[in-house]
């Protein structure tokens, strides 16, 4: 990456209260990295595909990190993440899932499919603002550390 403050993420969530407190939350931690935001999962599939409004990507780039909710209208978010994980051009792509749902089959099968971190979304603001850092920071290491030989 270029200027990794420059890095895009893609916040797929589809409730209008999350979103809002999930750019404050964004805010709070000084994360200035360009947020794009869709609200379902078949709206995501058509952002990664360039499909329709999402057709310039100069516009609308490719994320380098997606926060990816779960139980989203239309195609949930585990078909999302399976899409993105079929994608050789996405392997790149860190996704975090970023859900309400403890349950445990779900942090399974996130995992199986591919998702780099399952996170639950905590209660309380201050706790959001935190997650929301640790995921920076960890996200910020991943985009920066070489690759290692195999």
């Amino acid at each position: 990456m270029d200027d990794l403050s420059s890095s895009t993420i893609l916040l797929v969530e589809d409730s209008e209260a999350d979103i809002v407190l999930l750019k404050r939350a964004l805010r709070n931690a000084r994360i200035a990295n360009p947020l794009m935001v869709v609200r379902d999962g078949e709206e995501a599939i058509n952002y990664f595909s360039a499909a329709g409004v999402y057709g310039d990507r100069e516009r609308w780039p490719i994320p380098s990190l997606v926060l990816l909710d779960l139980r989203l209208p239309k195609v949930s978010g585990f078909e999302v993440l399976e899409w993105i994980r079929s994608r050789p051009d996405l392997n790149e792509v860190t996704v975090v899932v970023l859900t309400g749902s403890e349950n445990v089959p779900d942090v399974s099968k996130a995992h199986e499919l591919g998702a780099d971190s399952y996170l639950v979304k905590p209660g309380e603001f201050r706790e959001l603002v935190a997650m929301v850092e640790r995921i920076h920071g960890h996200w910020l290491m991943l985009l920066t550390t070489p690759n290692q030989p195999t």
